[in-house]
């Protein structure tokens, strides 16, 4: 297993408090990590040569093809934000630590980290040869807050002037 910094990078789809739900059930902690492809190439550049020495100790030195990499291109994903980057996305059956610029533990009601902020985070590099094929895939360990981004999937929020003044009914009968 290899495990790697990721410095400044941009935070997609976090379920860092609570296990993401698929088909219903609970499965597991994850998030997706957007990196500039000329502004994070050095840490691409160490990912890459992460999954390859994760390869060659897994997979005989061979690596799986990139639908079967944990890393991906940004420009082949149809989602805001990740047009020019690097993904990554990691996860783990285990919460990972979250942490403030402050190095203090943070949690959901804090409302940080949150989907388009920046994050420092580690994960762990590790190699999948089983019954549902070969992969490199990664695992979250931890995630620090770093600073405020635009978030993605911000949607339209509903305000106190959508709604009228209404007057106090008096009796129940008015309802029927």
């Amino acid at each position: 297993m290899t495990k790697i910094k990721l410095n400044n990078v941009r935070l997609s789809f976090p379920s860092l408090f609570r296990k993401a739900v698929f088909g219903g059930e609970e499965t597991k902690y994850e998030a997706t990590f957007l990196m500039g492809k000329k502004e994070h190439a050095a840490i691409i550049a160490e990912i890459e040569a992460g999954m390859g020495a994760v390869s060659k100790e897994k997979h005989k030195g061979k690596l799986p093809p990139a639908d079967k990499l944990c890393l991906k291109d940004g420009d082949t994903i149809d989602y805001d934000g990740y047009a020019g980057n690097m993904s990554i996305k990691a996860s783990s059956p285990k919460r990972p630590m979250v942490i403030g610029t402050d190095r203090a533990p943070l949690t959901e009601d804090d409302g940080k980290p949150y989907a388009g902020c920046y994050v420092n985070a580690i994960i762990e590099l590790w190699g999948q040869d089983n019954q549902y094929g070969k992969r490199v895939n990664a695992n979250v360990l931890a995630v620090q807050f770093v600073k405020d981004g635009e978030p993605f999937g911000d949607g339209v929020t509903a305000s106190i002037d959508d709604f009228d003044d209404v007057e106090p009914v008096a009796d129940m009968d008015d309802f029927m």
